[in-house]
This record gives C-alpha cells, sequence and structure tokens, in this order.
C-alpha cells in the first residue's frame, strides 16, 4: 500500500486566484482526499446592518465583491423591494438586466483569463482579459465605474442609457463576439489545452445535484438549472435556455462559460430592443418591516439573500450565501483521484470567490 501523506496547498499559491486552502491527502502524485479550510479574509459584511442603514447597505452589500458587485447589490435591493411592496418600473427592470450581462461577460473573460495562467498559456490569458477591457469600458460608460458600479438603489436604478450609449455598446459587442470566436477556438481545439482538461475533475450529473453544485459547475454536469429563468427582472421576458454539456469535466465547465457570454450578447440586444420607455425609480417611503428570501443568478452560481427587517432604518439581520460556497463540496468531489498537478486547474474550474463566501 502507497504511503499516505498531508499536503498543505495554499492559500498562498501561484495559481490560486483566490486564498483558498485545502490539506491534500496524497498517495504518491494522487489525491486520495481534500480538505477545504477557509476563513482568512473573513470581514463581517453581513454583521454592518446595525451601523448602516438599509439604504446604505446597498453599497455595502455591492462591495462584498468586485467581481459580483452588480449582482450582489441586485439580490439585496430585490429582496428590500419585496419587503416594501415596491414596483419597479420596467424600464429600470430592463436596466438592470442589461448590466446584470455585462457583469457576467466581464466575470466569465476574467475567469477564461485565469484558467488560461493556470494551464501555463500566457497569450491567452492576454487575450482573453484584453477582450474583457471591452466590456468594461461599456460598463464605466453606462454606470462611472468599472468594478463597483452604484447605479442600483431601492425601487430602481440612478442612471439610464441613452441612445448614443445603446450605440456604442452594440457596436462594442458585435467586436467582443468576433474576438471571443478566435480565442474559443484556442480554448476548445488546441490540443495542449484539451489534455489538460478533457477528462480532468468529472462530476456526475447526480453527484452535482447531491452536492448542491450550482452555475456553469452544475450546467456543465448536464443540470439545467439557472435561476434566471424564474423571470425576475426582465428575464422573464427574454427569451433563452440555459446552457448545459454533460461530460462534467474541466473542458466542459470551460465550454459552457463560453457559451454563457454568447448567450449575455444575446440577452443585451433583446433587452435593448424590448425595453421601454418610462421612469427609472419610484420613491421608496418608511422603512422595510418584515423578512424576505430571494435568490438571483450570479455569473458563478446561484445566490441567496435573506433580510429581516423590523421597522427602522437598521435591519436585524442580512445573509447571503453564495455560489463558491455550494460548489466547495463539488470541488472536494473533483480532486479524489486526480493528479497532484491538476489541484490548481480544477480549483479554478469552480471559479472560486472566497471574498464572497467570507463576506
Amino acid at each position: 500500500m502507497a504511503k499516505r501523506s498531508v499536503v498543505p496547498f495554499g492559500p498562498q499559491h501561484p495559481v490560486l486566484p483566490e486564498p483558498i486552502h485545502l490539506d491534500l491527502v496524497i498517495e504518491d502524485e494522487k489525491v486520495v482526499e481534500a480538505i477545504p479550510n477557509i476563513g482568512f479574509i473573513h470581514r463581517g459584511l453581513e454583521g454592518l446592518t446595525d451601523k448602516k442603514d438599509f439604504k446604505q447597505m446597498t453599497y455595502v452589500i455591492e462591495r462584498t465583491c468586485g467581481i459580483c458587485s452588480f449582482g450582489h447589490g441586485l439580490g439585496y435591493v430585490e429582496t428590500i423591494e419585496h419587503i416594501m411592496n415596491t414596483e419597479v418600473p420596467d424600464r429600470a427592470k430592463y436596466l438592470r438586466t442589461i448590466w446584470a450581462e455585462l457583469a457576467r461577460m466581464h466575470s466569465h473573460f476574467l475567469w477564461l483569463g485565469l484558467i488560461a495562467d493556470a494551464f501555463g498559456f500566457e497569450s491567452l490569458f492576454y487575450q482573453a482579459w484584453r477582450i474583457r477591457e471591452r466590456v468594461l469600458d461599456c460598463l464605466e460608460l453606462t454606470t462611472g465605474g468599472r468594478l463597483i458600479f452604484s447605479v442600483l438603489e431601492p425601487g430602481g436604478v440612478l442612471r439610464d442609457i441613452n441612445s448614443d450609449q445603446e450605440k456604442e455598446i452594440l457596436t462594442q459587442l458585435a467586436s467582443v463576439k468576433e474576438e471571443l470566436r478566435a480565442v474559443e477556438k484556442a480554448f476548445l481545439l488546441d490540443y495542449s489545452v484539451q489534455t489538460r482538461l478533457k477528462g480532468v475533475g468529472v462530476i456526475t450529473k447526480e453527484k452535482a445535484h447531491d452536492l448542491g453544485c450550482c452555475g456553469p459547475v452544475a450546467r456543465a454536469s448536464g443540470l439545467s438549472y439557472d435561476m434566471r429563468k424564474s423571470g425576475y427582472e426582465a428575464y422573464g421576458d427574454l427569451d433563452f435556455e440555459p446552457i448545459i454539456s454533460k461530460e462534467g469535466d474541466s473542458y466542459s465547465r470551460c465550454q459552457v462559460r463560453i457559451q454563457e457570454i454568447y448567450q449575455s450578447i444575446d440577452l443585451i440586444r433583446q433587452a435593448f430592443a424590448k425595453m421601454p420607455e418610462g421612469d427609472l425609480a419610484v420613491p421608496v417611503k418608511g422603512n422595510p418591516n418584515g423578512e424576505y428570501f430571494t435568490r438571483i443568478e450570479q455569473p458563478r452560481g446561484e445566490a441567496i439573500y435573506y433580510v429581516k427587517a423590523n421597522g427602522t432604518k437598521k435591519l436585524d439581520r442580512f445573509r447571503l450565501r453564495t455560489p463558491t460556497f455550494s460548489n466547495l463540496a463539488g470541488l472536494c468531489e473533483m480532486l479524489k483521484d486526480c493528479e497532484y498537478s491538476d489541484v490548481g486547474i480544477l480549483c479554478v474550474t469552480i471559479d472560486p470567490c472566497i471574498s464572497c463566501t467570507e463576506r
């Protein structure tokens, strides 16, 4: 019987984009078991509800993570709006949907760069991040920010997108689509990339379901599960189906994210074509009193937001469960029986955001 040893992996490692620590039980070069250990960057954002009022908390929640910032703000304001029975104007719903899809695109491009870096394809890393800059330019043009946008408020949005900005965004997205086609060939057809991704870190549909995986991780294993299909904001008016793959390996997770970028471009075009005129926000009077639980689809998967309010400006409780927290169990399953040299790549394939997880 091969001798077993425990090897610490992280929290600081050249391949890891996030400070996650794994205790790896190793037999020769095979991983037998992986035990995750998080808690290195806990910031106590949920506890700030006793220091900030419910409107100020919108900007606190956005800062849970720089990459998922818009989605966090969106999930929070939706929860407050349900508690206060506030009907958001249709135009604001469409604007929120457009910004959410732009944020999904820039998150997926960031991930493509990180996975390229993980398997040592530096030029592909630079190409992915170069295209991502176009998406960030569109976000900066319409919100004023590139990562933290601060355009959300309970009751609607703070900014509009005019016709000139719409034309610029659609022009940029057309260029993004063409440039992505060239990058896609490298990610999906290059032999050296395939050898690092195909058949590596397989998680079956049944295991993905039982372990509560979400987002591209779940959809790459064949689970047709996407919270956007619940129809929140303007998604109920748009035509799309969840992008899925069935192999459940690292290659499938890459494939799903690439196809979701194309899907986001299509959703933004649909939203612009259908977006009505009207107000950007409705006034929110008084303070929230009650509790509500809502779910949205972040770039990394399903995120859950819970608010308990007591009729004052400050909330009793805010709770956030992030996609990475859901996917950690799936990561441990992927790591079983993998080669030690693949550990870094497999960590990246779940697109971990430890900042979100530890909020």
